[in-house]
């Protein structure tokens, strides 16, 4: 039988878990300093240890030696690299290898690019020279490159002035505006939807919601409104955890239709397309519409929420409710059982 193994950060630890629970064997390759909940919780029976995770390129005969299926989420994505992961990692990896480049905002392929596709509404995107109206501009931080050194902006004149304020502080770099994404600011509720396309099954399930908790942002809106005035913090985007949600009934409908909507797109632009988890962000405005601004084609990061407790929709498809980890080794086991894994893995 497959084993599943997956890079130890992210959303590993509802991989592993899932997987155990479907009596498959699992492998976390983990980052030296980095592997403490990986030894601590037992749900791991093989445990790699390297000094760099974009090493899991040198561990790829261990990873065939245990018939892993590699499991890719955010932190592989980034630290592994796009063009690695599609070149150099001769493992089979559940889901569309080829996809997970489309999660960035610029170049050839982007989410923007995949939304359009699928008449899915996104926010307006602007050049910093174009901005007419307040915006929220998306770029790396300057030293961290894998954190969020956004900010909002309630003009162009502003746009410039924050960004000379934050690159001052060290917090980004001022080449990185002309590369950054600048998204017009919609108001909202957000959510994040976790959705499974099962290859096995022939449907598109929808699993569960959560959203983001971000520091310093969580802070401040904690502030009364007088307090931040008066100490006027500098607000940063950098996600720390995730909490569960739910969704008025009547906006199912919508979002099973981007749902759908996005996995046919996806089919088109990157054959096969979905494979597995991927979670829509988007926000809910008063009028009840839905404005999908981020996508993550794998596993979400706020799935460990339901970690032990499974999504609160999956109870509808199964009878009893399932995390999206337990929900992939499901998909991996059965294509096993049948002789298919080669539909299910890239």
């Amino acid at each position: 039988m497959v084993s599943v193994a997956v890079l130890a950060s992210h959303s590993a630890l509802d991989v592993l878990d899932g997987a155990k629970d479907e009596g498959l064997r699992t492998v976390a390759v983990a980052k030296r300093g980095r592997e403490r909940a990986y030894r601590e919780f037992p749900v791991v029976d093989k445990l790699i240890v390297l000094e760099d995770y974009r090493d899991v390129l040198k561990a790829v005969d261990v990873l065939k030696a245990e018939e892993a299926v590699f499991v890719p989420n955010r932190s592989f994505a980034v630290y592994v690299g796009y063009d690695a992961i599609e070149r150099e990692f001769p493992v089979p990896i559940f889901g569309n290898r080829f996809l997970l480049r489309w999660e960035e905002r610029t170049g050839p392929q982007n989410y923007y690019r995949l939304l359009d596709e699928a008449g899915v509404r996104r926010p307006r995107t602007f050049r910093p020279d174009e901005v007419d109206r307040p915006v929220i501009v998306k770029m790396p931080e300057a030293e961290r490159r894998v954190e969020r050194g956004f900010f909002v902006a309630r003009d162009r004149d502003d746009l410039y002035r924050k960004a000379r304020r934050l690159a001052d502080a060290g917090v980004i770099k001022l080449e990185d505006l002309e590369r950054s994404s600048i998204e017009e600011l919609v108001l909202g509720a957000h959510f994040n939807a976790n959705y499974f396309y099962s290859v096995m099954r022939r449907r598109l399930e929808l699993h569960s919601f959560d959203r983001r908790i971000q520091s310093n942002l969580d802070g401040v809106f904690r502030l009364p409104a007088r307090d931040q005035l008066e100490v006027d913090p500098e607000v940063r985007y950098i996600e720390v955890g995730h909490e569960p949600a739910t969704i008025r009934e009547s906006l199912l409908e919508k979002v099973f239709d981007v749902g759908y909507r996005f996995v046919e797109a996806a089919r088109r632009l990157v054959p096969p397309g979905v494979i597995g988890p991927f979670t829509l962000q988007f926000i809910v405005t008063p009028q009840l519409d839905l404005v999908v601004y981020d996508v993550a084609p794998r596993i979400g990061g706020g799935t460990n929420v339901y970690i032990g407790v499974g999504g609160q929709y999956s109870k509808l498809y199964f009878g009893k409710p399932i995390s999206i980890g337990r929900r992939i080794a499901m998909e991996i086991r059965e294509a096993a059982e049948q002789g298919r894994l080669s539909e299910v893995t890239t």
